[in-house]
């Protein structure tokens, strides 16, 4: 009698636990609904950006960058205060994106149909190509770069973890109809895991075009002479549910693109 007791108390436990986590998870996965009259409100756009050589790094006891410099702009447009934090990981991004932590990601994100299908992407903020980073042959026991995408076969990739990018290899692994190991690294970010090539400690990863240039003056190891991928849109991410605030956003940006001092911002970083 006992037992059957104690088989019950566990089983009422159990379901109680299971509806409690439920519960969790819908409320972790649902996006909190902050648009741009929460935030006008407030008096505070949250935002957060990464730290890498081309949009947001420090030099000198300066804070400086492509989205940086584009934020700094963008908020003589509005009273509003830009809050920036860093946070180099794009999928806990995304994540204060979801839980209102955040409320724009302003970092060059790749945009596409996966990622559509979650959130909302401003005016493209610059065009931009991925190429596969890889040591020289001097620099590689002699063994001479990949320029056919068919040798990427059986070969391993290391990316970001959560990075946009995985997207687009997995896709070339069912175009050259062969298996393309991808390693997601919860560590380092795409810059990180150059200077991981340069030194040997992998052999491939893939990486924008500009923060690829940016890197090669100070690391000849380097070859990124093999594309991966056609030219796309990078943009700025904001919650699905959000319309307001995208629609102000890209005012701002496609106003500010109309000026001179962006087309210098842009030749700075990007010319």
């Amino acid at each position: 009698m006992k037992q059957k007791k104690l088989v019950g108390i566990v089983l009422t436990l159990t379901i109680v636990i299971a509806i409690i986590v439920y519960i969790m998870m819908h409320y972790l996965n649902t996006p909190v609904h902050r648009d741009y009259i929460e935030v006008e409100k407030s008096g505070t756009l949250h935002i957060v950006t990464d730290l890498n050589p081309i949009g947001y790094f420090v030099s000198s006891d300066t804070v400086a960058g492509y989205n940086y410099e584009l934020l700094q702009a963008l908020q003589q447009y509005t009273n509003i205060n830009f809050e920036v934090s860093v946070e180099n990981s794009l999928e806990k991004s995304f994540e204060g994106l979801k839980t209102g932590k955040y409320d724009l990601v302003a970092r060059n994100i790749p945009v596409n149909s996966s990622l559509r299908n979650e959130y909302s992407f401003t005016e493209a903020i610059v065009n931009n190509r991925l190429v596969l980073v890889q040591r020289k042959g001097e620099f590689n026991n002699g063994i001479e770069p990949i320029r056919n995408h068919l040798d990427l076969g059986k070969k391993t990739l290391h990316v970001a973890a959560g990075s946009p990018n995985i997207l687009r290899l997995q896709n070339l692994s069912h175009e050259i109809g062969d298996t393309i190991f991808i390693v997601e690294d919860d560590t380092y970010q795409a810059n990180q895991l150059a200077l991981m090539v340069a030194a040997g400690e992998i052999d491939y990863t893939v990486c924008d075009i500009k923060t690829a240039e940016s890197l090669i003056a100070k690391t000849p190891e380097l070859d990124i002479k093999t594309d991966i991928g056609f030219t796309h849109f990078e943009a700025w991410a904001v919650r699905a549910n959000s319309p307001i605030l995208l629609d102000s956003l890209n005012v701002w940006i496609n106003r500010f693109k109309a000026t001179e001092e962006y087309s210098k911002i842009l030749k700075k970083y990007y010319k």
